[in-house]
């Protein structure tokens, strides 16, 4: 599936969710929501996928973990913040 209606599926999703419970709940309640959505439409994803990191040489098995791996080409990260600032935007890697 191309990369511009995968995103356009995520986002639909996302605006769902927060349509049905509007700001501040918990993260992990979005994320339930959010992965049901993914399910109805037939996106699939992997959830709390662990990224190992490689530290000094030392590689950690889990130096990171995403909330969603999107059809193995996009991460969705939630985030439950009061006010967004640029650490929270996404960068394009090319």
């Amino acid at each position: 599936m191309e990369l511009n209606l995968i995103t356009q599926k995520i986002i639909g999703c996302a605006i769902e969710v927060h349509k049905k419970l509007g700001p501040g709940l918990l993260e992990a309640t979005y994320e339930e929501c959010l992965a049901y959505e993914f399910k109805q439409i037939g996106l699939h994803y992997e959830r709390q996928l662990g990224v190992p990191v490689v530290y000094k040489e030392v590689k950690m098995e889990l130096g990171y973990r995403m909330d969603f791996l999107v059809d193995q080409k996009i991460v969705v990260e939630l985030k439950h913040v009061d006010t967004l600032i640029d650490v929270h935007k996404a960068q394009v890697l090319t």
